[in-house]
């Protein structure tokens, strides 16, 4: 997994951003994306996409990730944006935001000289590769997997207190068959995207 990382630090790029975002298809709430810069050669122990963890295993992987990253970004795009210029568009600009985020451990801005993004292109002016399935193939996009993963669990507990009636901390804002009669029933929360709900709100 770590192949193409090797391949980039050999080229003699030192600052590797990994890249990926969370809540793509989900029918409520903000799309996170995390930008990752982890020490070269480094491989933590279970780290794999997402998807694949159990949410406690993800909880364990956020804090050794963090603990050992040079630098981490996070990005947000809400509900509104998202209806606005569309999901993909807004997953980019949470994806360019959580560059332009990265923070090292004494909180100074830190500038990637690459970048590695999962199935994207982003619009800054710095050198970048596209991987398909990249969570599978890169260490680092794995790891910013998990970070945008955990942190937008944790905001879908806040979300669920704010917005009770949809079980978004159950669901995590997909559109689960729960949800969809939960919104027929109340309508749509303020972080519904609206744009979304078309086939639900129209029956």
């Amino acid at each position: 997994m770590l192949d193409i990382e090797n391949k980039l630090h050999n080229e003699g790029y030192k600052l590797i951003a990994c890249i990926d975002e969370v809540g793509r298809g989900c029918l409520a709430g903000d799309v996170i994306a995390c930008a990752i810069i982890m020490p070269e050669g480094l491989m933590i122990n279970g780290v794999d996409d997402s998807k694949k963890l159990t949410a406690k295993k993800r909880e364990k992987l956020y804090y050794d990730i963090i603990e050992n990253s040079i630098a981490v970004g996070i990005g947000q795009v809400d509900s509104k944006i998202i209806d606005e210029i569309n999901i993909k568009e807004s997953a980019k600009l949470a994806m360019k935001k959580a560059v332009l985020n990265l923070k090292d451990k004494n909180n100074e801005q830190v500038i990637p000289d690459y970048l590695l993004i999962d199935a994207e292109r982003v619009s800054l002016d710095i050198p970048q590769t596209s991987l398909i399935k990249g969570d599978a193939k890169s260490h680092g996009i794995a790891c910013a997997s998990i970070i945008a993963k955990v942190y937008r669990d944790r905001l879908c507990q806040i979300w669920d207190k704010q917005f009770p009636g949809y079980k978004i901390n159950k669901n995590k804002g997909y559109g689960t068959k729960e949800h969809r009669e939960a919104i027929k029933q109340i309508g749509p929360s303020p972080i519904h995207r609206i744009s979304f709900l078309g086939n639900i709100l129209s029956k």
